[in-house]
Protein backbone atom coordinates (compact mmCIF):
# COMPACT_ATOMS: atom_id res chain seq x y z
CA UNK A 1 0.00 0.00 0.00
CA UNK A 2 1.57 3.03 -0.95
CA UNK A 3 -0.73 5.89 0.38
CA UNK A 4 -2.49 4.99 3.53
CA UNK A 5 -6.12 5.70 3.15
CA UNK A 6 -7.98 7.92 5.66
CA UNK A 7 -10.77 10.63 5.83
CA UNK A 8 -9.55 13.89 7.18
CA UNK A 9 -11.85 16.46 8.84
CA UNK A 10 -10.85 20.16 6.76
CA UNK A 11 -13.44 22.17 8.30
CA UNK A 12 -12.19 25.63 9.31
CA UNK A 13 -8.08 23.84 8.55
CA UNK A 14 -6.08 26.40 6.69
CA UNK A 15 -4.32 25.30 3.60
CA UNK A 16 -2.37 26.74 1.15
CA UNK A 17 -2.78 27.03 -3.04
CA UNK A 18 0.20 27.34 -4.74
CA UNK A 19 -1.01 29.04 -8.23
CA UNK A 20 -4.55 30.74 -9.31
CA UNK A 21 -5.01 29.31 -12.69
CA UNK A 22 -7.04 26.13 -13.96
CA UNK A 23 -4.71 23.48 -12.12
CA UNK A 24 -5.41 25.14 -8.83
CA UNK A 25 -9.34 25.72 -9.87
CA UNK A 26 -9.89 21.45 -10.16
CA UNK A 27 -8.69 21.12 -6.57
CA UNK A 28 -10.68 24.35 -5.31
CA UNK A 29 -14.34 23.33 -5.82
CA UNK A 30 -13.74 19.99 -3.45
CA UNK A 31 -12.16 22.04 -0.49
CA UNK A 32 -14.82 24.51 -0.69
CA UNK A 33 -16.92 21.71 -0.21
CA UNK A 34 -15.28 20.61 3.27
CA UNK A 35 -15.20 23.65 4.29
CA UNK A 36 -11.63 24.27 4.87
CA UNK A 37 -9.89 27.71 5.76
CA UNK A 38 -8.24 28.63 1.89
CA UNK A 39 -5.37 30.76 1.01
CA UNK A 40 -4.13 30.85 -2.26
CA UNK A 41 -1.34 33.01 -3.65
CA UNK A 42 -0.44 33.74 -6.86
CA UNK A 43 0.74 36.51 -9.28
CA UNK A 44 -2.65 36.39 -11.21
CA UNK A 45 -6.21 34.73 -10.54
CA UNK A 46 -8.53 33.57 -13.19
CA UNK A 47 -12.05 34.62 -13.05
CA UNK A 48 -13.53 31.40 -11.76
CA UNK A 49 -11.44 31.95 -8.94
CA UNK A 50 -12.01 35.55 -8.01
CA UNK A 51 -15.92 35.04 -8.42
CA UNK A 52 -15.41 32.26 -5.78
CA UNK A 53 -13.54 34.03 -3.49
CA UNK A 54 -15.79 36.48 -2.74
CA UNK A 55 -18.49 33.85 -2.27
CA UNK A 56 -16.60 31.19 0.02
CA UNK A 57 -14.42 33.80 2.08
CA UNK A 58 -10.79 32.96 0.37
CA UNK A 59 -7.82 34.63 0.85
CA UNK A 60 -5.51 35.56 -2.31
CA UNK A 61 -2.46 36.85 -2.32
CA UNK A 62 -1.68 38.31 -5.13
CA UNK A 63 2.39 37.76 -5.15
CA UNK A 64 4.79 35.16 -6.12
CA UNK A 65 5.70 31.90 -4.38
CA UNK A 66 8.10 32.22 -1.35
CA UNK A 67 9.32 29.96 1.68
CA UNK A 68 8.56 33.01 4.04
CA UNK A 69 4.64 31.93 3.43
CA UNK A 70 5.31 28.88 5.59
CA UNK A 71 7.30 30.12 8.68
CA UNK A 72 5.06 29.78 11.74
CA UNK A 73 3.13 26.54 10.65
CA UNK A 74 0.09 28.59 9.77
CA UNK A 75 -0.87 25.74 7.11
CA UNK A 76 -1.38 22.27 7.79
CA UNK A 77 -1.30 21.45 4.25
CA UNK A 78 -0.34 22.82 0.64
CA UNK A 79 -0.95 22.17 -2.62
CA UNK A 80 1.20 23.17 -5.23
CA UNK A 81 -0.99 23.87 -8.78
CA UNK A 82 1.08 25.50 -11.06
CA UNK A 83 2.70 24.45 -14.63
CA UNK A 84 6.00 25.42 -13.47
CA UNK A 85 8.01 22.33 -12.54
CA UNK A 86 10.72 23.94 -10.90
CA UNK A 87 8.48 25.86 -8.62
CA UNK A 88 6.22 22.84 -7.58
CA UNK A 89 9.14 20.93 -6.79
CA UNK A 90 10.59 24.16 -5.06
CA UNK A 91 7.02 24.16 -3.17
CA UNK A 92 7.34 20.64 -1.89
CA UNK A 93 11.20 21.20 -0.65
CA UNK A 94 10.37 23.87 1.41
CA UNK A 95 7.40 21.70 2.97
CA UNK A 96 9.48 19.46 4.06
CA UNK A 97 11.57 21.45 5.46
CA UNK A 98 8.54 23.13 7.50
CA UNK A 99 7.00 19.29 8.60
CA UNK A 100 4.09 20.52 6.26
CA UNK A 101 2.20 17.92 4.08
CA UNK A 102 2.58 18.77 0.11
CA UNK A 103 -0.05 17.56 -2.82
CA UNK A 104 2.13 18.56 -6.10
CA UNK A 105 -0.65 18.09 -8.51
CA UNK A 106 0.07 15.83 -11.22
CA UNK A 107 3.59 14.99 -9.68
CA UNK A 108 2.77 11.82 -7.38
CA UNK A 109 6.15 11.09 -6.96
CA UNK A 110 6.85 13.96 -4.56
CA UNK A 111 3.52 14.17 -3.10
CA UNK A 112 2.80 13.44 0.78
CA UNK A 113 -0.61 12.99 0.16
CA UNK A 114 -2.98 12.80 -3.33
CA UNK A 115 -6.39 13.36 -3.79
CA UNK A 116 -8.13 10.19 -4.93
CA UNK A 117 -11.50 10.14 -7.57
CA UNK A 118 -14.59 10.49 -5.19
CA UNK A 119 -17.74 9.33 -5.49
CA UNK A 120 -21.03 10.79 -2.99
CA UNK A 121 -23.93 9.26 -1.97
CA UNK A 122 -25.03 12.11 0.90
CA UNK A 123 -22.58 11.08 4.06
CA UNK A 124 -21.25 8.15 2.12
CA UNK A 125 -18.28 8.85 0.30
CA UNK A 126 -16.36 6.55 -1.69
CA UNK A 127 -12.57 7.37 -2.79
CA UNK A 128 -10.51 5.17 -5.35
CA UNK A 129 -6.88 5.98 -5.43
CA UNK A 130 -4.56 4.46 -8.18
CA UNK A 131 -1.48 5.65 -5.31
CA UNK A 132 -0.77 8.47 -8.71
CA UNK A 133 -0.27 5.69 -10.95
CA UNK A 134 -3.53 6.79 -13.37
CA UNK A 135 -6.19 9.16 -12.47
CA UNK A 136 -8.04 8.84 -15.25
CA UNK A 137 -8.15 4.41 -14.47
CA UNK A 138 -9.16 6.21 -11.16
CA UNK A 139 -11.97 8.33 -12.47
CA UNK A 140 -12.61 5.17 -14.53
CA UNK A 141 -13.47 3.10 -11.81
CA UNK A 142 -15.68 5.67 -9.97
CA UNK A 143 -17.71 5.12 -13.15
CA UNK A 144 -18.09 1.67 -12.53
CA UNK A 145 -18.90 2.30 -8.62
CA UNK A 146 -22.08 4.72 -9.71
CA UNK A 147 -23.49 2.74 -11.23
CA UNK A 148 -23.46 0.20 -8.62
CA UNK A 149 -24.48 2.74 -5.70
CA UNK A 150 -27.38 4.17 -6.64
CA UNK A 151 -28.32 7.69 -5.12
CA UNK A 152 -30.74 6.11 -2.81
CA UNK A 153 -27.90 4.99 -0.74
CA UNK A 154 -27.19 8.35 0.84
CA UNK A 155 -30.93 8.39 2.40
CA UNK A 156 -29.92 4.88 3.46
CA UNK A 157 -27.56 6.61 5.49
CA UNK A 158 -29.58 8.82 6.65
CA UNK A 159 -32.06 6.63 8.31
CA UNK A 160 -29.34 4.73 9.76
CA UNK A 161 -27.97 8.22 11.64
CA UNK A 162 -31.19 8.92 12.57
CA UNK A 163 -31.31 6.04 14.40
CA UNK A 164 -28.03 5.25 15.71
CA UNK A 165 -28.41 6.70 19.19
CA UNK A 166 -31.42 5.29 19.43
CA UNK A 167 -30.34 1.50 18.73
CA UNK A 168 -27.17 1.87 20.78
CA UNK A 169 -29.62 2.42 23.79
CA UNK A 170 -31.75 -0.26 24.03
CA UNK A 171 -29.15 -2.18 23.45
CA UNK A 172 -27.45 -3.89 26.81
CA UNK A 173 -24.82 -5.83 25.19
CA UNK A 174 -21.51 -4.23 22.94
CA UNK A 175 -22.40 -6.70 20.41
CA UNK A 176 -26.09 -6.25 20.04
CA UNK A 177 -25.67 -2.62 18.04
CA UNK A 178 -22.83 -4.45 15.36
CA UNK A 179 -25.23 -7.68 15.12
CA UNK A 180 -28.87 -5.41 15.00
CA UNK A 181 -26.97 -3.46 11.55
CA UNK A 182 -25.54 -6.48 10.14
CA UNK A 183 -29.23 -7.80 9.59
CA UNK A 184 -30.86 -4.21 9.00
CA UNK A 185 -28.47 -3.69 6.35
CA UNK A 186 -28.41 -7.24 4.70
CA UNK A 187 -32.37 -7.48 4.22
CA UNK A 188 -35.89 -5.98 3.59
CA UNK A 189 -34.63 -2.46 5.36
CA UNK A 190 -32.46 -1.83 2.62
CA UNK A 191 -34.46 -2.89 -0.25
CA UNK A 192 -37.38 -0.73 1.04
CA UNK A 193 -34.64 1.98 1.02
CA UNK A 194 -33.66 1.60 -2.23
CA UNK A 195 -36.86 0.86 -4.32
CA UNK A 196 -37.91 4.52 -2.85
CA UNK A 197 -40.04 3.52 -0.09
CA UNK A 198 -38.15 5.84 2.44
CA UNK A 199 -41.31 6.10 5.19
CA UNK A 200 -41.73 2.71 4.92
CA UNK A 201 -38.36 1.62 6.11
CA UNK A 202 -38.33 4.19 8.83
CA UNK A 203 -41.50 2.32 10.32
CA UNK A 204 -40.29 -1.33 9.41
CA UNK A 205 -36.82 -0.55 11.47
CA UNK A 206 -38.66 1.24 14.32
CA UNK A 207 -40.68 -2.18 14.77
CA UNK A 208 -37.54 -4.18 14.12
CA UNK A 209 -35.64 -2.45 17.09
CA UNK A 210 -38.69 -2.88 19.22
CA UNK A 211 -38.14 -6.61 18.49
CA UNK A 212 -34.81 -6.99 18.47
CA UNK A 213 -33.80 -10.24 21.15
CA UNK A 214 -30.27 -9.86 21.93
CA UNK A 215 -30.12 -13.08 23.95
CA UNK A 216 -31.05 -14.58 20.24
CA UNK A 217 -28.96 -12.33 18.53
CA UNK A 218 -26.01 -12.63 20.52
CA UNK A 219 -25.69 -17.08 20.10
CA UNK A 220 -22.86 -18.27 18.47
CA UNK A 221 -23.26 -19.28 15.33
CA UNK A 222 -20.29 -20.87 12.36
CA UNK A 223 -20.05 -20.05 9.07
CA UNK A 224 -18.96 -23.60 7.08
CA UNK A 225 -17.23 -21.94 3.76
CA UNK A 226 -15.98 -23.09 0.44
CA UNK A 227 -12.87 -20.54 -0.38
CA UNK A 228 -13.09 -22.51 -4.09
CA UNK A 229 -9.76 -23.43 -5.43
CA UNK A 230 -8.15 -19.90 -5.83
CA UNK A 231 -8.98 -17.36 -7.77
CA UNK A 232 -11.08 -14.74 -5.71
CA UNK A 233 -13.20 -13.61 -8.00
CA UNK A 234 -14.66 -17.35 -7.81
CA UNK A 235 -15.69 -16.84 -4.36
CA UNK A 236 -19.72 -17.08 -4.16
CA UNK A 237 -21.86 -13.51 -3.03
CA UNK A 238 -22.79 -15.76 -0.25
CA UNK A 239 -19.63 -16.38 1.14
CA UNK A 240 -18.00 -13.01 0.72
CA UNK A 241 -20.94 -11.82 2.63
CA UNK A 242 -20.32 -14.28 5.32
CA UNK A 243 -16.75 -13.86 5.28
CA UNK A 244 -17.13 -9.65 5.87
CA UNK A 245 -20.10 -10.73 9.02
CA UNK A 246 -17.36 -13.29 10.93
CA UNK A 247 -15.66 -12.04 14.12
CA UNK A 248 -13.21 -15.73 14.22
CA UNK A 249 -11.67 -16.84 11.31
CA UNK A 250 -10.31 -20.42 11.13
CA UNK A 251 -8.51 -21.03 7.80
CA UNK A 252 -6.38 -23.90 6.07
CA UNK A 253 -3.04 -23.70 3.73
CA UNK A 254 -5.39 -24.16 0.67
CA UNK A 255 -6.85 -21.14 1.01
CA UNK A 256 -5.08 -18.22 -0.80
CA UNK A 257 -3.52 -15.25 0.68
CA UNK A 258 -5.81 -13.24 -1.71
CA UNK A 259 -8.94 -14.39 -0.23
CA UNK A 260 -7.53 -14.32 3.36
CA UNK A 261 -7.31 -10.67 2.48
CA UNK A 262 -11.14 -10.30 2.17
CA UNK A 263 -12.07 -11.46 5.75
CA UNK A 264 -13.02 -8.73 8.04
CA UNK A 265 -10.24 -6.45 8.79
CA UNK A 266 -11.02 -6.18 12.15
CA UNK A 267 -12.03 -10.41 12.79
CA UNK A 268 -9.46 -12.38 14.41
CA UNK A 269 -7.35 -14.81 12.05
CA UNK A 270 -6.58 -18.35 13.04
CA UNK A 271 -4.16 -19.99 10.80
CA UNK A 272 -4.77 -23.77 11.15
CA UNK A 273 -3.18 -25.43 8.08
CA UNK A 274 -2.40 -29.10 7.63
CA UNK A 275 -0.05 -30.14 5.58
CA UNK A 276 1.07 -33.70 5.06
CA UNK A 277 2.73 -35.14 8.02
CA UNK A 278 2.48 -31.50 9.25
CA UNK A 279 -0.84 -30.75 11.22
CA UNK A 280 -0.42 -27.03 12.83
CA UNK A 281 -3.69 -28.05 14.25
CA UNK A 282 -5.25 -31.39 14.57
CA UNK A 283 -8.82 -31.73 13.02
CA UNK A 284 -10.02 -32.34 16.23
CA UNK A 285 -8.70 -29.09 18.03
CA UNK A 286 -10.17 -27.46 15.07
CA UNK A 287 -13.67 -29.08 16.11
CA UNK A 288 -13.43 -27.99 19.52
CA UNK A 289 -12.26 -24.55 18.22
CA UNK A 290 -14.95 -23.78 16.38
CA UNK A 291 -17.03 -24.80 19.57
CA UNK A 292 -15.64 -23.08 21.82
CA UNK A 293 -15.34 -19.79 20.05
CA UNK A 294 -19.51 -20.40 19.31
CA UNK A 295 -20.29 -20.50 22.76
CA UNK A 296 -18.42 -17.46 23.44
CA UNK A 297 -21.13 -15.86 21.34
CA UNK A 298 -19.19 -15.67 18.28
CA UNK A 299 -19.83 -15.41 14.79
CA UNK A 300 -16.92 -18.09 13.21
CA UNK A 301 -15.84 -18.56 9.97
CA UNK A 302 -14.73 -21.95 9.12
CA UNK A 303 -12.55 -21.10 5.44
CA UNK A 304 -11.64 -24.36 3.73
CA UNK A 305 -10.46 -24.27 0.40
CA UNK A 306 -12.34 -25.61 -2.54
CA UNK A 307 -15.52 -27.47 -1.69
CA UNK A 308 -15.54 -27.93 2.32
CA UNK A 309 -17.79 -31.40 2.04
CA UNK A 310 -15.59 -32.91 -0.89
CA UNK A 311 -12.54 -34.84 0.60
CA UNK A 312 -12.99 -31.22 2.97
CA UNK A 313 -13.95 -32.59 6.32
CA UNK A 314 -16.60 -30.29 6.81
CA UNK A 315 -19.14 -33.30 7.81
CA UNK A 316 -16.83 -34.03 10.10
CA UNK A 317 -16.45 -30.56 11.62
CA UNK A 318 -20.93 -29.69 11.50
CA UNK A 319 -21.30 -33.23 13.45
CA UNK A 320 -19.52 -31.63 16.04
CA UNK A 321 -21.60 -28.89 15.66
CA UNK A 322 -24.41 -30.70 15.63
CA UNK A 323 -23.74 -32.63 18.68
CA UNK A 324 -22.65 -29.54 20.83
CA UNK A 325 -26.31 -27.70 19.65
CA UNK A 326 -24.67 -24.95 17.94
CA UNK A 327 -26.16 -23.19 14.77
CA UNK A 328 -24.25 -23.10 11.79
CA UNK A 329 -24.46 -22.34 8.18
CA UNK A 330 -22.55 -24.13 5.04
CA UNK A 331 -21.71 -22.54 1.64
CA UNK A 332 -20.60 -24.67 -0.81
CA UNK A 333 -17.53 -23.58 -3.00
CA UNK A 334 -15.70 -24.31 -6.26
CA UNK A 335 -14.24 -27.58 -5.66
CA UNK A 336 -10.92 -27.78 -6.92
CA UNK A 337 -11.28 -30.58 -9.74
CA UNK A 338 -14.20 -28.19 -11.25
CA UNK A 339 -11.70 -25.24 -11.05
CA UNK A 340 -8.77 -26.11 -12.02
CA UNK A 341 -9.83 -28.62 -15.48
CA UNK A 342 -11.85 -25.45 -16.32
CA UNK A 343 -8.86 -23.29 -16.35
CA UNK A 344 -6.79 -25.61 -17.94
CA UNK A 345 -9.11 -26.51 -21.05
CA UNK A 346 -9.70 -29.75 -19.59
CA UNK A 347 -13.69 -30.42 -19.69
CA UNK A 348 -14.10 -33.62 -16.64
CA UNK A 349 -16.76 -34.85 -19.50
CA UNK A 350 -17.60 -34.79 -23.32
CA UNK A 351 -19.57 -36.85 -25.41
CA UNK A 352 -17.14 -38.22 -27.22
CA UNK A 353 -14.60 -38.94 -24.46
CA UNK A 354 -15.68 -38.94 -21.32
CA UNK A 355 -19.67 -40.14 -19.84
CA UNK A 356 -18.85 -40.33 -15.77
CA UNK A 357 -16.52 -38.70 -13.90
CA UNK A 358 -15.15 -40.18 -10.44
CA UNK A 359 -13.41 -38.42 -7.44
CA UNK A 360 -10.31 -39.91 -5.34
CA UNK A 361 -8.42 -38.58 -2.14
CA UNK A 362 -4.61 -39.90 -2.83
CA UNK A 363 -3.86 -39.00 0.26
CA UNK A 364 -1.06 -41.72 1.64
CA UNK A 365 -2.05 -43.67 4.87
CA UNK A 366 0.84 -45.37 6.39
CA UNK A 367 2.60 -45.34 2.94
CA UNK A 368 0.33 -47.10 1.18
CA UNK A 369 -2.78 -46.04 -0.30
CA UNK A 370 -6.20 -48.40 -0.29
CA UNK A 371 -7.96 -48.20 -2.93
CA UNK A 372 -10.57 -50.50 -5.48
CA UNK A 373 -8.34 -50.15 -8.29
CA UNK A 374 -10.44 -51.97 -10.44
CA UNK A 375 -13.09 -50.01 -9.88
CA UNK A 376 -11.91 -46.98 -11.12
CA UNK A 377 -10.77 -48.32 -14.55
CA UNK A 378 -14.25 -47.65 -16.28
CA UNK A 379 -14.48 -47.01 -20.39
CA UNK A 380 -15.09 -43.38 -20.95
CA UNK A 381 -14.60 -41.91 -17.48
CA UNK A 382 -12.45 -39.56 -15.85
CA UNK A 383 -10.85 -39.86 -12.73
CA UNK A 384 -9.64 -36.62 -10.56
CA UNK A 385 -7.35 -37.87 -7.85
CA UNK A 386 -7.17 -34.94 -4.95
CA UNK A 387 -3.66 -34.69 -2.87
CA UNK A 388 -1.91 -36.93 -5.39
CA UNK A 389 1.01 -35.26 -5.94
CA UNK A 390 3.15 -37.83 -2.99
CA UNK A 391 1.39 -40.92 -4.12
CA UNK A 392 1.76 -40.23 -8.13
CA UNK A 393 4.49 -43.51 -8.71
CA UNK A 394 1.77 -45.35 -6.66
CA UNK A 395 -1.37 -44.00 -8.67
CA UNK A 396 0.33 -44.78 -11.69
CA UNK A 397 2.12 -47.84 -11.51
CA UNK A 398 -1.92 -49.52 -9.99
CA UNK A 399 -4.00 -48.38 -12.42
CA UNK A 400 -1.50 -49.58 -15.10
CA UNK A 401 -1.18 -52.89 -13.05
CA UNK A 402 -4.83 -53.27 -13.12
CA UNK A 403 -5.59 -52.99 -17.06
CA UNK A 404 -5.11 -48.75 -17.34
CA UNK A 405 -3.58 -48.51 -20.64
CA UNK A 406 0.00 -46.97 -20.44
CA UNK A 407 -0.62 -44.54 -22.73
CA UNK A 408 -3.91 -42.89 -21.48
CA UNK A 409 -3.01 -39.16 -21.04
CA UNK A 410 -3.12 -37.14 -17.93
CA UNK A 411 -2.55 -33.74 -16.71
CA UNK A 412 -0.85 -32.38 -13.11
CA UNK A 413 -2.21 -28.93 -12.32
CA UNK A 414 -0.49 -27.49 -10.18
CA UNK A 415 -1.77 -24.37 -8.13
CA UNK A 416 -5.07 -24.19 -10.67
CA UNK A 417 -6.87 -21.20 -10.89
CA UNK A 418 -4.13 -18.79 -9.54
CA UNK A 419 -1.20 -16.69 -10.96
CA UNK A 420 1.25 -19.44 -10.66
CA UNK A 421 -0.63 -21.98 -11.75
CA UNK A 422 0.84 -24.66 -14.00
CA UNK A 423 -0.09 -27.74 -16.11
CA UNK A 424 2.20 -30.85 -17.12
CA UNK A 425 0.66 -33.06 -19.33
CA UNK A 426 2.22 -36.64 -20.10
CA UNK A 427 0.78 -40.23 -20.26
CA UNK A 428 0.13 -42.59 -17.22
CA UNK A 429 3.50 -44.30 -17.76
CA UNK A 430 5.44 -41.27 -18.41
CA UNK A 431 3.95 -38.84 -15.47
CA UNK A 432 6.08 -40.41 -12.78
CA UNK A 433 9.58 -39.25 -14.11
CA UNK A 434 8.08 -35.95 -15.22
CA UNK A 435 7.04 -35.27 -11.67
CA UNK A 436 10.61 -36.51 -10.71
CA UNK A 437 12.25 -34.22 -13.60
CA UNK A 438 10.28 -31.09 -12.90
CA UNK A 439 9.06 -31.17 -9.32
CA UNK A 440 5.72 -29.06 -9.25
CA UNK A 441 4.28 -27.44 -5.89
CA UNK A 442 1.50 -28.33 -4.09
CA UNK A 443 -1.57 -28.86 -4.11
CA UNK A 444 -2.20 -30.36 -7.13
CA UNK A 445 -5.18 -31.78 -8.87
CA UNK A 446 -4.32 -35.12 -11.11
CA UNK A 447 -6.34 -35.88 -14.07
CA UNK A 448 -6.60 -39.05 -15.97
CA UNK A 449 -8.66 -39.88 -18.99
CA UNK A 450 -9.45 -38.72 -22.82
CA UNK A 451 -10.89 -35.72 -22.08
CA UNK A 452 -6.91 -34.35 -20.99
CA UNK A 453 -6.48 -34.80 -25.08
CA UNK A 454 -8.24 -31.69 -25.73
CA UNK A 455 -5.94 -29.44 -23.37
CA UNK A 456 -4.14 -27.96 -26.17
CA UNK A 457 -7.05 -27.02 -28.03
CA UNK A 458 -9.56 -25.83 -25.54
CA UNK A 459 -6.83 -23.98 -23.06
CA UNK A 460 -7.72 -20.50 -22.70
CA UNK A 461 -5.96 -18.95 -19.49
CA UNK A 462 -2.41 -18.21 -19.28
CA UNK A 463 -0.39 -17.14 -16.75
CA UNK A 464 3.72 -16.25 -16.40
CA UNK A 465 3.99 -18.87 -14.37
CA UNK A 466 7.28 -20.87 -14.77
CA UNK A 467 8.92 -24.20 -13.74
Amino acid sequence: MKYFPFFLQLEKLPCLIVGGGSVAERKLDLLIKASADITIVSVDFTDYILELAKTNNIKCIAQEYSEELLEGNKYKFVISATNNLALNQQVAKDCDTHNIIVNVVDQPEICDFIFPSILERGDITIAVSTGGASPVLARVLRTKLETMVPSSYGKLAEIVSANRVKVRKKMKKFSSNKIFWEQMLNGKFVELVLSGKSTEAELFLEQQIDRFDEDVANQGEVYLVGAGPGDPDLLTFKALRLMQQADIALYDRLVHPSIVDLIRRDATKIYVGKERDNHVVRQEEINQLLVKYAKEGKKVLRLKGGDPFIFGRGGEEIETLADEKIAFQVVPGITSASGCSTYSGIPLTHRDYAQSCIFVTGHLKEGKLELNWEKLIQPNQTIVFYMGLVSIDIICTQLVANGLDPKTPCALIQQGTTNTQKEYISTLSDMPSLVRERKPKAPTIFIIGGVVSLRDKLNWYSTSAED
